[in-house]
């Protein structure tokens, strides 16, 4: 299911469609020098299936369960990020059943529609009863059939689902209802769990979360649909969940002197082109806006695409001793995140540079949950405009560290 998920050309079609742009000449020398070196930039990110996932809690605690559990006519909320062509997954026992669960239609709750609007309101019609296979109805002794859908019972006269979103955040606000009450099919919900699959900007990256329909159970499905315990399928969750990233072509830049051309940490951005880079790969501003820039004595470009996981672009640099390098490329998965060299870089450098680079944050434009956002440019989105100085990406969000999404070398 995961073979060549990652198709360079295909990460994100507003991202590539400004990178179709950027200049495939990926040198422009400034002045003659005496040495030639080659930078490289490698995507070193370990993709998981999940970028987000977590516990649906149970509210009212229930003796026979031995844990809490949505009673009818109780809810309880979840809160998520997505972008369009995400979905929610989610899964919960129904009590009253040797081996039934409920869960969303795959891959999952459509949260956008064909125009890229966010879904909100009643959404129950997305629930469905699924029977584990694992059990008889009737004597509760053990089988082995594939999950199949429990017939004549309209899930979503069970269990209601209402969508809230902040379009500021790309937030989802996720609220279950157990609606189960005086029908002849009342029983309580397990405490259950959820999961947004990666998108990799075609498609995404696990189809079929948690299950297969007609195809034979696992064991955190079975748990949950025998006992309504979660721990397995939380913990499989946990390993598989993670923020992952495109990287953009790389700008690179020798010149001489103490001040980096390429940023400034603590200023607001100039309008020279940083903000272009963070918010959608595209380099062609500020390549050419550091052509006039005294220090700057040569600009160059690694790369013409998207830089998949697994992947690395390079570009030979000339120097001269004394001078020195700086570099900028898109957090691709961001509304506007660049990675940057910190720290000055010699231009006597060479093998492994990746502890100079950190995660900036260039303040042009509203942030949402990396990869989960859908004014991201990923999902073809703008960012939202803010005006604030340049500054290092905290930890708002779960990302992971700088050497496990990009190495930089010098040879």
């Amino acid at each position: 299911m995961k073979k060549n998920i990652f198709k360079i050309a295909s990460l994100s079609t507003g991202i590539m469609t400004i990178f179709a742009l950027t200049s495939c000449d990926n040198r422009d020398i400034i002045e003659n020098y005496s040495a030639e070196k080659t930078i490289t930039f490698e995507n070193v990110v370990t993709p998981k299936d999940f970028v987000q996932s977590g516990e649906i809690p149970g509210v009212t605690f229930f003796a026979p369960a031995g844990h809490k559990v949505i009673l009818p006519g109780e809810s309880q909320t979840i809160t998520f990020s997505a972008g369009k062509a995400q979905a929610l997954m989610f899964a919960t026992m129904y009590g009253a059943s040797k081996d039934w669960f409920f869960a969303s239609k795959q891959p999952g709750i459509k949260l956008f529609d064909s125009n890229g609007n966010a879904i909100t309101g009643d959404v129950s019609s997305e629930v469905q009863l699924w029977d584990n296979g694992t059990k008889t109805n009737t004597s509760g002794q053990a089988e082995s059939l594939p999950i199949t859908l429990v017939p004549s019972i309209n899930a979503s006269q069970l269990v209601k689902l209402n969508l809230a979103y902040n379009d500021v955040t790309s937030r989802f606000t996720l609220t279950i209802t157990n609606t189960s009450t005086g029908t002849a099919n009342e029983t309580p919900l397990s405490p259950g769990f959820w999961a947004v699959s990666n998108y990799n900007g075609s498609q995404l990256i696990n189809s079929t979360p948690f299950f297969t329909p007609n195809a034979l159970t696992n064991p955190e499905i079975t748990d949950i649909a025998q006992t309504g315990t979660i721990d397995k399928m939380i913990t499989k969750l946990n390993a598989n969940t993670g923020i992952m990233t495109g990287l953009s072509p790389a700008l690179v830049v020798v010149y001489s002197g103490d001040k980096n051309p390429i940023y400034e940490l603590g200023k607001v951005d100039d309008g020279k082109g940083l903000k272009e880079i963070a918010q959608f790969g595209n380099v062609m501003k500020l390549q050419n806006s550091l052509k006039s820039v005294p220090n700057v004595k040569g600009i160059y470009v690694a790369g013409n695409a998207p830089v998949a996981p697994g992947n690395k672009i390079s570009t030979a640099i000339q120097v001269n001793p004394g001078d020195k390098i700086a570099y900028v490329t898109m957090f691709g998965f961001s509304n506007d995140w660049f990675y940057a060299n910190e720290q000055s870089i010699d231009a006597s450098a060479t093998g492994d540079i990746t502890s100079t680079t950190t995660l900036f944050d260039s303040g042009t434009g509203i942030d949402q949950y990396p990869g989960a956002g859908n004014h991201q440019a990923v999902f073809g989105g703008t960012p939202q405009a803010e005006n604030v100085a340049i500054s290092k990406v905290g930890n708002q969000f779960p990302n992971p560290s700088v050497k496990n999404v990009i190495k930089v070398t010098i040879n």
